[in-house]
């Protein structure tokens, strides 16, 4: 028998099951991104996004319409992280526009639904792309219109449309060179269409296992994993750090920020040398790891939550959280209390060494995050409540940061928010350095944007992956030095190739070089590279700084 429309607990079901749809395939999403840099975030940042609007969904116990399209739009609009992310979040903010005021989901409905959706995300880009998820999710919108008019029969309807938009995929590579070039599809677009698939198994009474690793065929009838919301970090873990070293407010904000990155419930309570650390996270490791750079450890323990499921344990847990909610306020309202300041900076930064000089720059709040970390419209917006000034600036430093950061712009109603388009970290500083207390708003963000665009920036890493791209023949494990638009380098040896990628990007107006070393060089063999290029070039001022950055062996500006 032809189902002819979807209610309200149906559309609870296939909302869920498409975000466990995206959540099982995120890894194989990831593999697709062009560049192969470790930090292909494509899924994980559109699982991230989805699955803090499925915690909501997942919440209300009688759905109606209008309190499942808040959830949708709310939780996806907070939680959205990277540019793929916040383009899902606008297309469900769009949707839900459209299906909040109705009782049931026709295909008429979901004809108007799609395309109210695809118009908000195109109008969320300021330069939209073809080739990409708002390509993908435009052809979905288009047969669904054409659809609509031939058939009230909700299984037809969707399966036409999903078979549609994997043919639109499909020729995302020839509609972007850089997808052709390296032999894939669009990893945005990609991640759409298994938002789509998993909702489509939701509605036939399929479901996706969120255990699911690899890619496969859903089938069977497994109920929604509501435990895995709840619990979502295995391992209550607790320390006590014994400070050695300077620890300060900002530090205490580093660190927390930090911690929010791996984990929830927190709990950081300081006094007199020590600092008291609660956090659930799926790696006690990490945590650990980075506490020791702080001091030495005592009065360790790890709970395994999931094996011992303990009531008490989660209790407690629950207990803390809300401690540190009531510090986070008590904090948050001695701020308010001080002279409100006319002008506050925000930075996403990550590295002991940038962080630094961003606070030496007067930056007022640090976002940890950056490539692999793309820190969500709820960090941006928790960064924006600590800072009590009227204006405030902020500095993504990231291309896949901005749109989050702008997305936190638009909500935020008590302040004026200026995001400063700096997609990376050289930029960010140069754009700070510049700033000028005596202009106006409107005239210092134009100044910082066109000091910004006077800096190139390098960045070498390695390859996680076979391909060929800009010419080049990459094999997994080669070192890469990438510019602001290519890749300008590749080789075997770290300081060979970054010498390369420096010769590459200077040019006879250069007058200054930064290099930024990373935590996996030793100062020895940076001071070494300097040396070599202040060898090479000696008519450039070159200087070396300690930026302590993952991922990246050097991050080198040029201006």
């Amino acid at each position: 028998m032809a189902v002819n429309a979807i209610d309200a607990a149906l559309l609870k079901t296939m909302f869920l099951a498409g975000a466990q749809g995206l959540e099982s395939k995120k890894e194989w999403i990831n593999e697709l991104n062009v560049f192969p840099v470790p930090d292909g975030d494509t899924g994980t940042n559109m699982t991230l996004t989805i699955m803090s609007a499925a915690r909501e969904v997942q919440a209300i116990e009688t759905p109606t319409m209008e309190n499942l399209a808040k959830a949708i739009s709310s939780g996806s609009l907070r939680g959205a992280r990277g540019n793929s992310g916040v383009i899902l979040s606008q297309l469900f903010r769009g949707l839900t526009k459209e299906i909040k005021t109705v009782d049931i989901i026709t295909a008429q409905v979901l004809a108007r639904a799609f395309q109210r959706a695809t118009e908000t995300a195109y109008k969320a880009v300021m330069k939209p792309k073809e080739g990409t998820i708002l390509t993908v999710a435009k052809g979905i919108a288009d047969k669904a219109m054409e659809l609509a008019d031939e058939t009230e029969d909700m299984e037809v309807f969707l399966r036409e449309i999903i078979e549609h938009g994997d043919l639109v995929l499909s020729q995302t590579p020839e509609m972007l060179p850089v997808l052709k070039q390296a032999g894939v599809v669009d990893s945005g677009g990609q991640g759409l269409m298994q938002v789509m698939k998993g909702a489509f198994d939701g509605f036939l009474g399929k479901e996706i296992s969120l255990d699911a690793g690899e890619p496969s065929v859903s089938s069977g009838t497994v109920k929604p994993a509501a435990d895995e919301f709840e619990i979502k970090y295995g391992y209550c873990t607790e320390f006590i750090i014994n400070l050695e070293k300077e620890y300060d407010e900002n530090t205490e904000m580093e660190f927390k920020g930090f911690l929010e990155s791996i984990g929830d419930s927190i709990v950081l309570v300081s006094d007199d040398g020590l600092v008291k650390v609660h956090v659930h996270t799926n790696d006690p490791g990490l945590a650990i790891q980075r506490a020791l750079t702080y001091g030495s450890l005592s009065k360790m323990k790890i709970d395994n939550m999931r094996e011992e499921h303990q009531e008490k344990l989660i209790k407690d847990a629950a207990k803390l959280a809300e401690e540190q909610k009531a510090l986070e306020e008590t904090k948050l309202t001695a701020k308010k209390l001080e002279p409100r300041k006319a002008v506050g900076f925000i930075a996403v930064s990550i590295g002991e060494g940038l962080n630094e000089i961003f606070k030496g720059l007067n930056v007022d709040y640090l976002i940890e995050g950056g490539q692999t970390m793309n820190p969500s419209t709820e960090d941006m917006l928790n960064a924006i409540e600590h800072v009590n000034a009227d204006t405030v600036y902020i500095f993504p430093n990231n291309k896949n940061i901005i749109l989050a950061a702008e997305q936190a712009m638009h909500l935020t109603e008590d302040k004026k928010i200026v995001v400063i388009p700096s997609k990376t970290v050289p930029q960010g500083i140069t754009a700070i350095i510049n700033y000028i207390p005596e202009l106006s708003v409107e005239e210092n963000k134009a100044a910082m944007i066109e000091e910004m665009s006077r800096v190139k920036t390098g960045q070498v890493t390695y390859a996680v992956r076979d391909t060929f791209l800009d010419g080049f023949d990459i094999k997994e494990g080669d070192i890469m030095g990438i510019g602001d638009k290519a890749i300008l380098a590749e080789g075997k040896d770290i300081a060979e190739t970054s010498l390369a990628l420096l010769d590459a990007m200077l040019d006879e107006d250069t007058e200054l070089v930064s290099i930024y070393y990373g935590a996996d060089v030793e100062p020895e063999a940076a001071d070494a590279f300097r040396a070599r290029a202040e060898e090479r070039h000696p008519d450039v001022d070159i200087e070396l700084h300690f930026g302590g950055q993952p991922i990246y062996y050097y991050v080198i500006s040029v201006e």
